[in-house]
């Protein structure tokens, strides 16, 4: 079990999400672990800001083709 991951159930999912944009698919612990790190920042630092640069990312991310 990793540490702290049900925090992550704190928000309701979207369509994009900062650790989706920020880290590419991965399937193991390992990867879970990256990606929890990305949601728990996602979570104690949220601004409008941090919203707008995560959709801007994901308009990138299909735009270019980059999607995992």
């Amino acid at each position: 079990m990793i540490p702290h991951y049900s925090s992550r159930h704190i928000i309701k999912p979207g369509i994009t999400g900062y650790a989706q944009v920020m880290y590419p698919y991965g399937a193991g612990a390992k990867d879970a672990r990256h990606k929890l790190m990305y949601d728990l920042y996602y979570i104690k630092n949220w601004t409008v800001g941090l919203e707008f640069k995560i959709i801007w990312k994901t308009v990138l991310t299909v735009l270019n083709y980059k999607g995992y």
